[in-house]
């Protein structure tokens, strides 16, 4: 069995949301099981912590055993969320030994405003995905949503406009588009095993 890891931090839900639906499309490749996962708050300057944690904490063991990865974050100021950042930083010794080298990844994010940083976060995602050796995996035009959505959306990942949580569900495109990120690296990872 296939384990591709939905690693997610998420405060008001909808990075969670995608990550759900994200790990549906995985589950639609024979051979194939999404372990979602989420990493630990940092505490805010006055000690108190913002996220409840509704998905197991990710271990570096299950991140190096991972036969592929897809990593979600809100957009901070066009930047991936300082906890899933302060993971990445800790992660040198899998670095060091190569162990995510070869193995399919892919970004999403969610924001709530249309021009709230969306495509910047996926890139600042990239970056430790990359430097890992990892083979990044986007979304092709051929994925009709694509084209139609008028929320989220980019061939750099799948991506949610919440609207401030005004529009908390994710719409038809944005499901489509979160199902075929899931379906994509797993059928990729599938392919290179």
């Amino acid at each position: 069995m296939k384990k591709i890891v939905v690693l997610y931090y998420s405060r008001d839900g909808s990075t969670r949301r995608m990550a759900n639906q994200i790990g549906r499309g995985v589950a639609l490749v024979a051979g194939c099981e999404a372990q979602l996962r989420t990493v630990a708050d940092i505490p805010r300057a006055d000690g108190s912590q913002t996220t409840k944690v509704d998905s197991p904490l990710i271990s570096k063991d299950e991140l190096r055993n991972a036969d592929g990865l897809i990593v979600g974050s809100p957009t901070r100021f066009g930047n991936m969320a300082a906890p899933l950042k302060y993971f990445f930083d800790s992660t040198s010794d899998l670095w060091l030994a190569g162990d995510l080298t070869d193995k399919p990844a892919a970004v999403f994010t969610s924001s709530s405003s249309m021009h709230g940083g969306q495509e910047s976060t996926l890139f600042t995602m990239m970056l430790p995905l990359l430097h890992h050796g990892m083979i990044m995996i986007g979304l092709p035009y051929a994925e009709a949503s694509l084209t139609k959505t008028l929320r989220g959306g980019t061939p750099y990942g799948a991506s949610h406009v919440s609207g401030d949580n005004a529009i908390p569900s994710l719409d038809q495109h944005e499901k489509a588009l979160c199902t075929a990120l899931g379906k994509r690296v797993a059928t990729i990872a599938v392919k290179l095993s």
